[in-house]
């Protein structure tokens, strides 16, 4: 047996029997759920995070994310399985390291991967032989055999598919989903060679329930995700455009895609909205566009879907001052009372939200504005914080002049909300149930 057989033997071994310990970059929406499975699963497992109140958080037990149990996290803890820290030297330890940072877009809708650039040095300063790296964080195909490698080979003085392994796992997390958790949604992976791929793969089929489809490269696996995502985004905007256009043509949209989502093959229902929102289906697409540029090819499909998605927010506060015109009210000075801070019903995650921009463009056109979102308290946005009303009164329906839905909770009595509103703008189609008295208006 030759060395690199040696060294990728001893890995498989542990990864089997569960002594190999397990370091988690990033505690976020990606990164805790993962670290939970994978201690659930019996390895010593350390979160790492620059954010001194989640590591103080994990180590308390305490949770604050919504696709993780409470009382699962506690028990890890209290087992030993999970630990937290801030400081990157745990990676000399590890046998298995999930990079798991945001990878957000700048201003100029440009992939931002300095996070994944600088944990990706801290992990080659203390990466040892017979462990094996990927990263989950969505970004550009390319990104793990381009910017990973060099970087950990260069650092560690390793050299991969010998002495150390690499491969790229897309992360697929549904915040607020029911059915599908990190724990059962099917994993792709795709390693720099086979042995990367194959020991990769081993150790999510040991945690994981669902699938473990392994591809032939990183890059295939880099690519694979930014299709799911493009492909959500595009259909959205054509969903939102219609919307637009069954608005003009006076068609109810909503009836529209009930009617066509009849059809059992060929067709599959996307809803319009106020925008996009999260962290990976408004950006996700832009990171193709971006890398598409050095073949010399624009992405126009992907950059009009863009247009359309990014215009939605405008496009409600146009037809709200259309609605309020029809009671010779002008936006500048009125009163809006918007139901839903978050980006998607029944959670508290607001990263990316519509909702906020909806907010920021009626201030902006001189109009009072109040929200109430049962899971979002407070946010920041673009430097500027703002809170709720303290509970969902009939005050504070009547007292507006518009009640705007941009997020679909479901925990929301909208029958108390069409029954003391003076008119509601439905973004979402929430009110659906309810009997519409002459003050509901659908997107």
């Amino acid at each position: 047996m030759n060395k690199r057989n040696e060294i990728k033997g001893i890995l498989l071994e542990k990864i089997k029997n569960r002594t190999a310990t397990v370091a988690v970059i990033g505690l976020g929406y990606v990164g805790l759920p993962l670290a939970v499975e994978k201690a659930k699963a019996g390895y010593k497992t350390v979160g790492f995070d620059v954010q001194e109140s989640k590591v103080e958080m994990v180590n308390e037990g305490i949770n604050y994310i919504g696709d993780v149990v409470d009382a699962e996290l506690k028990e890890i803890v209290r087992q030993g399985l999970l630990n937290a820290t801030t400081d990157f030297s745990i990676v000399k330890d590890a046998d298995f390291i999930a990079i798991c940072v945001p990878t957000p877009l700048d201003e100029y809708q440009q992939p931002d991967i300095s996070y994944v650039k600088n944990s990706t040095i801290e992990v080659a300063k203390y990466l040892k032989k017979g462990s094996i790296v990927v990263l989950e964080s969505t970004t550009y195909p390319g990104t793990t055999e381009e910017l990973l490698l060099p970087l950990l080979e260069e650092g560690s003085g390793l050299k991969c598919g010998e002495e150390f392994f690499l491969a790229f796992s897309p992360e697929r997390v549904d915040p607020g989903n029911l059915i599908y958790k990190t724990k059962n949604t099917p994993k792709v992976v795709g390693g720099v060679g086979k042995d990367s791929t194959e020991i990769a793969a081993m150790m999510y089929r040991n945690v994981l329930e669902g699938e473990v489809l392994e591809v032939s490269s990183p890059k295939v696996a880099e690519m694979e995700k930014i299709l799911e995502n493009t492909y959500r985004n595009i259909n959205i905007g054509l969903a939102n455009e219609m919307a637009i256009i069954c608005e003009k043509m006076g068609i109810n949209v909503w009836e529209v895609i009930d009617a066509a989502k009849t059809k059992p093959y060929g067709f599959q229902a996307f809803y319009p909205g106020p925008g996009l929102g999260g962290h990976c289906i408004p950006l996700d697409p832009y990171y193709l566009t971006w890398k598409a540029r050095e073949y010399d090819y624009h992405t126009r499909l992907i950059e009009i879907s863009g247009e359309i998605n990014n215009y939605m927010p405008e496009y409600v506060v146009e037809r709200c001052s259309k609605i309020l015109n029809r009671f010779r009210k002008p936006l500048n000075g009125s009163r809006i009372f918007v139901l839903g801070a978050a980006y998607k019903q029944d959670i508290d995650d607001y990263r990316e939200s519509p909702a906020l921009k909806v907010i920021e463009k009626f201030e902006k056109e001189g109009c009072t504005v109040d929200y109430y979102d049962p899971y979002v308290k407070s946010y920041q946005y673009k430097g500027k914080s703002k809170t709720r009303i303290s509970e969902l009164s009939i005050e504070a329906l009547e007292g507006a002049d518009l009640v705007v839905i941009t997020t679909a909770h479901t925990n929301v009595d909208y029958e108390f909300v069409q029954a003391h509103s003076n008119y509601v703008f439905d973004t979402k189609n929430a009110m659906k149930h309810v009997k519409n008295r002459g003050n509901i208006e659908l997107l």
